[in-house]
């Protein structure tokens, strides 16, 4: 079984003046990201927003000290962007949907998500979302010492750092023994 975890398309990280976004990057994957949303919801298949989430001024976070504030509770910013938002909104009641706030980079960290992939049975993950070489990288590593099977689907993730993300596709697949497709 399968599942998709969506991380971090938000306003803050994908619109043209989010907090800290990736700009048009994060902005060409939309229509890839919500056709392999739909996709799995159509499949009856899990589907993960795994969103982060942070509070204004919190002095213990460690992002904090790098990168300004950004996805603080309450806030647009930290909202669902564009068509995965109308997306989200017209499925959320499903019980394929899931919604995880994060506090850290990984979707797995903090959170009960590993608890609720494998009641379902699901040994495989597909991801998808920003920024490509920091939350999905992170979540990517959990699930690979998790034993989960990755799937990444490059037409559906961005990051504002083109080298960064370029790395961390290669990391993908050279490292974490990921399967990249288009």
């Amino acid at each position: 079984m399968k599942a998709l975890i969506s991380i971090d398309y938000t306003n803050d990280f994908v619109a043209t003046k989010g907090a800290l976004t990736t700009g048009s990057a994060g902005q060409a994957i939309e229509e890839s990201l919500v056709e392999v949303t739909k996709k799995f919801i159509d499949n009856n298949d899990f589907v993960v927003y795994a969103i982060d989430r942070h509070d204004l001024n919190d002095p213990y976070h460690p992002e904090n000290n790098l990168f300004p504030p950004h996805n603080i509770a309450g806030t647009n910013g930290r909202k669902l962007y564009g068509k995965l938002a109308e997306f989200y909104e017209d499925n959320r009641t499903q019980a394929t949907c899931y919604w995880i706030d994060k506090r850290h980079y990984s979707a797995f960290s903090g959170t009960d998500l590993d608890i609720r992939l494998r009641e379902r049975g699901i040994t495989e993950v597909h991801l998808v979302g920003v920024c490509t070489d920091i939350c999905v990288l992170h979540t990517a590593v959990d699930a690979y010492n998790l034993g989960y099977k990755i799937v990444i689907h490059k037409n559906a993730v961005a990051s504002f750092d083109p080298v960064g993300h370029e790395w961390a596709l290669n990391h993908f697949k050279q490292t974490l023994g990921a399967e990249v497709i288009e």
